[in-house]
């Protein structure tokens, strides 16, 4: 790695003030603080510092994306090569037909890699126009700005296409990252001092601006043709009785082997998120757990109340943790630091919000089955109010504490 610390030393005085590059410093100093750790130590007094900065705080958590990220590209295939074996179709047309075909894998929904494979051709496109769209606007405003490229773009750029369908048009994934990025955090000042997630902010601009590409039961399912409601889109016209009509069970749904969009439906996989989230520190526990309790607590009342007319009332508590985007919401969207509450007590009240909030959504609102992206940013929104009467309950007992 000498050579290149060399090389980027070399390159340094282009890109630093006065040099021919100084516009692009932005990107000389996000390659550099990518590969090596900045070189900045204290010229004064001794401080105590700790070892996990921004970076390293977004890099755990691209690292805790993985599993979902992985099991999005197989289980988008899986569910693709079934509804072809379904159909009686041995290939499919478009690049990705091409793709498939001279790589002579078949699509076997038996075979690992067939399925890996047709699930990485619409998992990665979708992929890569997220992170071209929103890296463009992050470097652009990180240019503008003389700051520096913030690393808080390396999860928006890996969560995006993980709760988006994979049918999704590509044109639209640029369209609701620019929209994600833009409006819902370089407008606030960037990384840090945006109050809603960035993609929770683009799906929910591309889920009411384009609703027939990302809800129903046609976009889930990348099969031309293939119609195919999520478990939950069942539950909230049949209830239970239907679900397990269609042939799913709870275990299948906690494993993810269903269909959905493409990162959320892995309980599982979002666990593995969890435990090292939870274990570097990065993550709330407070926040997953409340959140946890919260949306257990609502599910049971309603299971136990009941309804002869709306039957998600019928569904038992723990099917909510494992259908829609309820796991992957809990471990991922709900405990981001920049938006979330940032005092422990208020993280308590801002995880129960959010799990209540999103079975209310989902249980008592038919048109909004999926509630955990509104209900996070419900959550999001009143964040700060929620940190703010806890600060100043705080200070009151303070206050009262010194008089005595």
């Amino acid at each position: 790695m000498k050579f290149l610390r060399k090389a980027l030393d070399q390159a340094h005085h282009h890109f630093a003030k006065g040099g021919k590059l100084e516009k692009f410093y932005a990107i000389y100093e996000m390659a550099d603080t990518f590969m090596f750790t900045p070189p900045d130590v204290t010229r004064s007094a001794s401080h105590v510092r700790d070892g996990m900065d921004l970076k390293r705080m977004m890099i755990t958590v691209a690292v805790a994306l993985t599993p979902c990220m992985f099991f999005a590209m197989y289980n988008t295939g899986y569910q693709a090569n079934m509804a072809m074996m379904q159909l009686g179709l041995t290939s499919t047309t478009g690049w990705r037909g091409g793709v498939m075909d001279m790589l002579g894998v078949g699509f076997d929904p038996n075979s690992i890699i067939s399925s890996m494979i047709h699930g990485a051709l619409y998992f990665l496109p979708v992929f890569l126009v997220c992170n071209i769209a929103g890296g463009f606007w992050e470097v652009l405003f990180a240019s503008i700005r003389g700051h520096e490229i913030n690393e808080g773009f390396l999860v928006t750029g890996m969560l995006f296409p993980l709760i988006l369908p994979p049918t999704i048009p590509l044109w639209q994934v640029a369209v609701g990252i620019s929209f994600g990025v833009v409006i819902g955090k370089e407008v606030f000042g960037g990384t840090g001092k945006n109050f809603m997630n960035p993609a929770l902010t683009a799906r929910a601009f591309l889920f009411f601006a384009y609703p027939a590409q990302i809800s129903g039961n046609n976009v889930w399912t990348a099969v031309d043709g293939f119609s195919g409601a999520t478990p939950l889109g069942i539950m909230a016209e049949s209830g239970i009785k239907g679900v397990t009509d269609a042939g799913f069970t709870w275990s299948q749904a906690f494993m993810g082997f269903i269909p959905g969009s493409m990162g959320e439906t892995s309980a599982l996989a979002c666990l593995f998120g969890a435990a090292i989230l939870i274990m570097t520190g990065v993550g709330s526990y407070r926040v997953m757990l409340s959140m946890l309790i919260g949306g257990l607590g609502i599910a049971s009342l309603l299971y136990v109340i009941g309804s002869q007319t709306n039957p998600m009332f019928g569904i038992p508590p723990v099917w909510h943790l494992v259908v829609g985007g309820f796991a992957f919401g809990l471990v991922f969207m709900a405990t981001d630091p920049v938006s979330s509450a940032m005092t422990s007590t208020g993280q308590w009240v801002y995880g129960f919000l959010i799990g209540a909030m999103a079975i209310v959504v989902r249980s008592l609102n038919p048109a909004f089955p999926e509630g955990v992206m509104l209900a996070i940013l419900f959550g999001n929104i009143f964040a700060p109010v929620i940190d703010y009467f806890v600060v100043k309950a705080h200070i009151k007992r303070r206050k009262l504490r010194y008089v005595q």
